[in-house]
């Protein structure tokens, strides 16, 4: 057995080398079948699938390539008749559903509205006052915590309680949150419902330490290549831990300063322990990436956000690498990076996908000002923001509002605004004043046949202030929904993929030629497929004729409704590959930054908003659940201090700034304004950081000309 081991920091050559040594394994004729290829996320696969894409390879199968929850999944399916009824399932008989996040969502709200009817997580008494989708996302997040670690749901609560719960409010809200997790996995088992901590821990239990049924994994791949050990979560590290003796080759690679995904449960120390079973360790410390001034300006960045940290000692200067810009106010700092990129474009030559603007958060404000002011220029720009609900999507609200026009059965019409930002996005040239019209004139939510009157109907000049070219588009899109109302139990992604197809996505509507809008009802689409094909399966009790309760199979109608209720509750999306994936087209990008990160590609041009933000150094606010509590190297009988929180959130910085830097070919340009988006004064930890390092150049410089 041969293991290896090998660390780097971003740019080195990790993967690459990964690659060459899953190469060398074909050459040398070991099976596809016995090679598997572990990765902390699916979007991840890419570099591999187009190696193995290399005809010149010539190897018949397929390497597998997977996350481990994907190889859980896979493997649950195969042995479940072995593993349902010790696993505690109600229903071993019976085939196992596995859950979304999505779908969790749902099952998760069914579990807990009548406790929140009884006066659980009350703000009269709990200091929590929070949406239901952010509490179901906590209470999900709480259990895959404590599956990636192996701490009993039991004991989620009073971890939590114990290192969190300094209030009484806050010791009851823990309360409530373990009473709501123990409900839910308990709903799950009966119905034989695997969401993903579930998964996790049937996995661990009754698979991995079931002598039996291991060796069904540890006997096929015999060649194991794991990329981004630091993003994995302990729970992989363990099933790691142990294949390595019993593997005939293992090729490990560790991104340093890296683990990024903490607030997924990867863990970069649990992964790093894993050298000891390796017996060659190797580390690349030339990069092909950035080059060596921005590498220099990173370091020294980093060093200067603890002051106690003495400045690293590199030959290169930080200075050339970078330009900080400061302006008065937020919208001139925005202009200056368009022009910036414009100068890039047109005048230097540069590719538009060899440039992004990065932020703490992007929102929908500046999402939108950056997109305009780069149309108006005609430079090409996209955005990614995946943790975005689906309800936030402008194209999915349209869809999902004339999906509501097409039911009015359902008691679920819209508002006429939701109406008027409908026809605005789905008819091509409609603005908003024009679309407020025709919902003034032809909006009739009373109608039970079909809420939208024919543009007829508008006589005047009304008519000719919308023009009768708009009014005829909006006649087609009218007369589709009321085709479409006249099929009875469609599924509604059916119903997308036509409306998309036949109507939204032609010349004169709003989608024609909107590769974000396709991506967008693409995601949407897939979304209520899975949505349909999962609860589809699962009984919901009804009253028969004779008043009895009983349960069946929900119809298309019922599964329509219950799908659109829960995305317009804003739920926490799924992870969809294809909104990952690098657009057919070249266009800068606008992402948050540990977006950017995680998809773990280089460019030559970056732009770094909004630096006085304390968004680039806090933690999104999450009262019941905690990514560092929950934890594998937690010490679980102390509180969690201010001094620990400091302490977290500035390595999280320093890791950051490390992983940006090491991703930039060329030059970073920082700006700052004064007076943010919201009009408050900002001095961020960033932007301190970046003043301390420029006064201890500006020390260093003095010393030497003296």
């Amino acid at each position: 057995m041969t293991a290896t081991m090998l660390f780097g920091a971003a740019g080195t050559g990790k993967t690459t080398r990964a690659i060459n040594h899953l190469k060398q394994l074909l050459a040398d004729g070991v099976s596809p079948y016995n090679i598997l290829v572990l990765l902390p996320q699916r979007t991840l696969a890419a570099p591999f699938t187009a190696a193995l894409a290399d005809t010149t390879l010539r190897v018949p199968g397929q390497v597998d390539i997977f996350t481990l929850d994907g190889l859980a999944l896979r493997t649950i399916k195969l042995v479940w008749p072995q593993i349902a009824a010790p696993a505690g399932f109600g229903r071993p008989t019976r085939q196992p559903t596995f859950l979304t996040i999505e779908t969790a969502q749902y099952y998760m709200a069914q579990v807990i509205e009548p406790l929140l009817e009884d006066g659980y997580f009350d703000p009269n008494v709990v200091s929590v006052t929070i949406t239901l989708p952010r509490l179901m996302s906590q209470l999900l997040d709480n259990l895959e915590k404590a599956a990636l670690i192996g701490l009993p749901i039991e004991q989620v609560g009073g971890r939590l309680k114990t290192a969190l719960g300094g209030e009484i409010s806050s010791r009851v809200a823990f309360d409530h949150v373990q009473v709501c997790i123990s409900a839910f996995r308990e709903f799950c088992l009966r119905h034989n419902l695997l969401d993903f901590s579930l998964r996790m821990d049937t996995f661990r239990h009754h698979i991995w330490a079931n002598p039996a049924l291991r060796p069904l994994l540890t006997h096929r791949y015999r060649h194991i290549i794991v990329d981004n050990v630091e993003e994995h979560n302990p729970l992989t590290h363990q099933v790691l831990g142990d294949w390595l003796s019993v593997a005939d080759s293992a090729f490990l690679v560790f991104d340093d300063d890296a683990g990024y995904r903490i607030f997924l449960g990867a863990n970069w120390r649990t992964g790093q322990a894993l050298q000891t079973g390796c017996e060659k360790v190797e580390r690349l410390t030339e990069s092909f990436i950035a080059p060596a001034d921005v590498l220099a300006f990173g370091e020294r960045l980093a060093a200067a956000l603890d002051p106690r940290t003495p400045p690293p000692d590199i030959p290169a200067d930080p200075l050339t690498a970078f330009t900080f810009e400061q302006t008065r106010f937020y919208p001139q700092s925005l202009q200056l990076v368009v022009e910036k990129i414009e100068a890039l474009i047109n005048d230097d030559g540069v590719s538009p996908d060899e440039i992004v603007v990065l932020a703490p958060f992007v929102s929908d404000a500046l999402r939108f000002s950056f997109l305009y002011q780069m149309e108006q220029r005609g430079l090409p720009a996209r955005s990614h923001r995946p943790s975005r609900a689906l309800n936030e999507e402008p194209a999915a609200l349209t869809m999902l509002t004339l999906a509501r026009l097409i039911h009015p059965e359902w008691r679920l019409l819209p508002d006429p605004f939701d109406v008027m930002q409908a026809l605005h996005q789905a008819i091509a040239g409609l603005d908003l004043v024009r679309a407020r019209l025709l919902v003034d004139v032809l909006y009739r939510p009373h109608n039970i046949e079909m809420p939208l009157a024919p543009f007829e109907n508008i006589a005047g000049d009304v008519r000719e202030r919308i023009t009768y070219q708009l009014g005829e588009q909006f006649d087609r899109l009218r007369a589709w929904l009321l085709a479409e109302r006249d099929l009875p139990d469609t599924p509604l992604d059916h119903t997308f993929s036509r409306l998309f197809g036949e109507v939204l996505s032609q010349p004169g509507f709003g989608f024609y030629r909107s590769l974000e809008a396709g991506e967008v009802v693409a995601n949407l689409i897939e979304s209520i497929r899975k949505f349909r094909r999962v609860t589809g399966a699962i009984p919901v009790p009804t009253q028969n004729d004779a008043g009895e309760t009983v349960e069946i199979l929900p119809d298309a109608d019922f599964l329509n409704r219950a799908y659109v209720r829960l995305i317009e509750q804003g739920v926490v999306s799924a992870l969809y590959t294809r909104s990952w994936d690098a657009p057919p087209a070249e266009a800068v990008l606008i992402a948050p930054a540990y977006t950017f990160l995680m998809s773990n590609r280089p460019v030559a041009y970056q732009f770094w908003l909004d630096a006085g933000s304390n968004g680039w150094w806090e933690r999104i606010a999450q009262p019941l659940t905690h990514p560092f509590v929950l934890s594998a190297d937690w010490a679980g009988e102390r509180q969690w201090t201010d001094d620990d929180e400091v302490s977290a959130q500035n390595d999280r910085l320093r890791r950051l700034v490390l992983g940006l830097t090491r991703r930039c070919k060329k030059h970073i340009t920082i700006v700052n304004a004064e007076i943010n988006e919201r009009g408050y004064e900002q001095r961020g930890r960033l932007l301190l950081a970046l003043h301390r390092m420029l006064r201890r150049l500006s020390g260093e410089s003095e010393k030497v000309s003296e």
